[in-house]
């Protein structure tokens, strides 16, 4: 079994190129693959490999500068939920888009999994939704607002454009692991909304602490990784990827007449080519020719 761990940390780094090549080291030497952005606002990313090559990673990731009491959420796998290792350095480790939205100054009050249910059952609450019209598509609180957004960069825009339905409302925001809502509760102080709430460690945590018997959440919730989608104690769930667009699918979308394997599903067959599906297919070929040989197809 596989250690997946899920972990962000807003802090400066004044030269996020230096911390790359250390990191990715520590990453290859421990046998970890993932994904994981520097920039100059912190560090964010999912790793998953054995348990003592994670370890070195986070023990790694902890002393880099203001990372000391760095949180992060476990899960498992049972096989390795991505193809190889990249540490990429971007401007943003969340991409909002909005120049001095800074979460170390400004933020949200946190809500412990365990006290959220009451925050969002309470009638002058608006419970947001701050995740990708996919990711939505699949699980979300009851009750939950869906923004529909196709990116996070979105988010502001549709605020600007909805805020008159929050006029004397709290505000409870939450996302998959909780990166997102540091930067939209710290948006929303900074648009002056005064009580604005986040779950704190995001759906992961609540899903990993909150039994399913008293549990709000109704659905799977996407992860960024070969598991697709993970659901209460954090197992996995049936949900594959459609390798054309990158959507999560249910056992219904693969029933679907529209659906072809590597090729396309019910959400994406209006938005390719014959050409695009003719190379999909191919793709597709040389993904169960690798599976044959026992070998893992990186190009899949």
């Amino acid at each position: 079994m596989l250690t997946v761990a899920a972990l962000y940390r807003f802090t400066r780094f004044p030269d996020p190129a230096a911390l790359r090549e250390p990191l990715l080291q520590v990453c290859e030497a421990g046998g970890v693959k993932g994904s994981l952005l520097l920039a100059t606002e912190g560090i964010n990313g999912t790793i998953a490999g054995p348990r003592a090559g994670v370890d070195a990673v986070l023990a790694h990731i902890r002393g880099l500068p203001g990372c000391a009491d760095l949180d992060w959420k476990e899960s498992t796998a049972s096989e390795m939920p991505f193809g190889r290792m990249k540490v990429r350095l971007k401007r943003e480790i969340v991409t909002m888009g909005v120049p001095g939205t800074d979460p170390n100054a400004l933020v949200g009050t946190y809500v412990a999994p365990s006290d959220w249910n009451a925050l969002i059952s309470s009638p002058d609450v608006a419970v947001i939704d701050t995740r990708n019209d996919y990711e939505t598509a699949i699980g979300s609180f009851a009750g939950a607002i869906d923004p529909g957004t196709a990116s996070f960069r979105d988010f502001p825009a549709w605020w600007e454009e909805n805020r008159d339905r929050f006029h004397n409302k709290r505000i409870a925001m939450f996302c998959t692991g909780g990166i997102r809502c540091e930067k939209s509760t710290a948006y929303l102080k900074a648009q002056g909304v005064e009580e604005v709430y986040h779950l704190q460690g995001g759906i992961l945590k609540y899903l990993e602490e909150v039994p399913e018997e008293q549990s709000l959440w109704q659905g799977g919730c996407f992860v960024f990784d070969e598991r697709v989608a993970v659901t209460h104690g954090l197992a996995e769930t049936d949900h594959s990827l459609c390798r054309a667009c990158r959507r999560p699918l249910g056992p219904a979308d693969r029933a679907h007449a529209d659906y072809e394997e590597g090729v396309t599903c019910p959400r994406c067959i209006g938005e390719f080519t014959e050409a695009d599906r003719a190379r999909f297919r191919e793709r597709q070929r040389q993904v169960r020719l690798a599976e044959a040989r026992g070998m893992a197809h990186l190009g899949g």
